[in-house]
C-alpha cells in the first residue's frame, strides 16, 4: 500500500481512535482530529511521529479550514478522508426540539459537508483520493428514539453517492461505512443518559444476529479497505459492520 496522508475527525476515542491506528499501522501519515484536543493528542500521542493532533470542531467552517490547512503545512495535502465525528442522544422525535435537530445535523451530516468541501478540489487536482464516511444501521433501517440521527445519517449514504458520481473520472473515490451498534465511548453515554441503560443495551446485543455489539477495530477493517489502493474500482457504495443487522 502506498503511503498517504489522512485525517480522520473524531479521532480521539472510540472508532475514529481505532481508524487511526489502522490507518498509521498501514504506514500512513495521521492527522487526528477532534474537538476535544486533549484526546486527539493521545491518539497521536499512542501512534507516534507519523500522526499529528489536528483541533478541529466540524460544526464550525472555519475551525475545518484551519485544521485542513494544517495538515497540508505539516504533511502534506490529504488524500483520504474519514469522516468519524458522530453524536446523538436517545429520544423520542416528539421529545425534541429545533434546537436539538440542529446540533445532530450539524455534527453527522453538515460537519461532513464542511470536511469534503475542503478537501476534495485537492484530491481532484492530484487525481487520486479516498472519502469515507461513517454513517450508520440508523440509517438503512431506522432506529426508535433516533429519528434525526438516522435521518442525518441516511443524509450521509445519499450524499456520498452524489460526489462519488462526481469524482469519479478524477480518480477520487468516495463510500460508507455503517457501524452497527458498537462499544465505544458515544454508546457509553447514550446509555448512560437513558432511562434503563442496561435494557437498552440488552436489547442492542438480542437484536444482532451474532447477540453482541461490535468493537472498533472491526469497523476500522471495513475503513481500510475502501482506503486502499485495491479500492479503486469501487466508489458509492454503502457496507455494513454490524454482526448481521442489516444484510441489504
Amino acid at each position: 500500500m502506498t503511503s498517504r496522508v489522512a485525517l480522520v475527525t473524531g479521532g480521539g476515542s472510540g472508532i475514529g481512535r481505532a481508524i487511526c491506528v489502522a490507518l498509521a499501522e498501514a504506514g500512513h501519515r495521521v492527522a487526528v482530529a477532534d474537538i476535544d484536543q486533549r484526546s486527539a493528542a493521545a491518539t497521536a500521542e499512542s501512534i507516534g511521529s507519523s500522526a499529528l493532533t489536528v483541533a478541529m470542531d466540524i460544526t464550525n467552517g472555519a475551525s475545518v479550514t484551519d485544521g485542513v490547512s494544517k495538515v497540508h503545512q505539516e504533511f502534506g495535502a490529504v488524500e483520504i478522508l474519514v469522516n468519524c465525528a458522530g453524536w446523538d442522544e436517545l429520544k423520542p422525535f416528539t421529545a425534541t426540539d429545533e434546537e436539538f435537530w440542529e446540533r445532530v445535523i450539524d455534527i453527522n451530516f453538515k460537519g461532513m459537508l464542511r470536511t469534503v468541501h475542503a478537501c476534495v478540489p485537492h484530491m481532484t487536482e492530484a487525481g487520486w483520493g479516498r472519502i469515507i464516511n461513517i454513517s450508520s444501521d440508523a440509517a438503512r433501517v431506522g432506529s426508535s428514539m433516533e429519528a434525526v440521527y438516522s435521518g442525518a445519517k441516511g443524509a450521509v449514504i445519499s450524499f456520498t453517492k452524489t460526489i462519488a458520481r462526481e469524482s469519479a473520472r478524477s480518480g477520487v473515490t468516495a463510500n460508507v461505512v455503517c457501524p452497527g451498534p458498537t462499544d465505544t465511548p458515544l454508546l457509553d453515554g447514550i446509555i448512560a443518559a437513558s432511562d434503563n441503560g442496561e435494557k437498552v443495551m440488552n436489547a442492542m446485543a438480542r437484536a444482532v444476529p451474532m447477540k453482541r455489539v461490535g468493537q472498533p477495530d472491526e469497523v476500522a477493517a471495513a475503513v481500510m479497505f475502501f482506503a486502499s489502493d485495491g479500492a479503486g474500482f469501487t466508489t458509492g457504495q454503502t457496507i455494513s459492520v454490524s454482526g448481521g443487522l442489516t444484510m441489504a
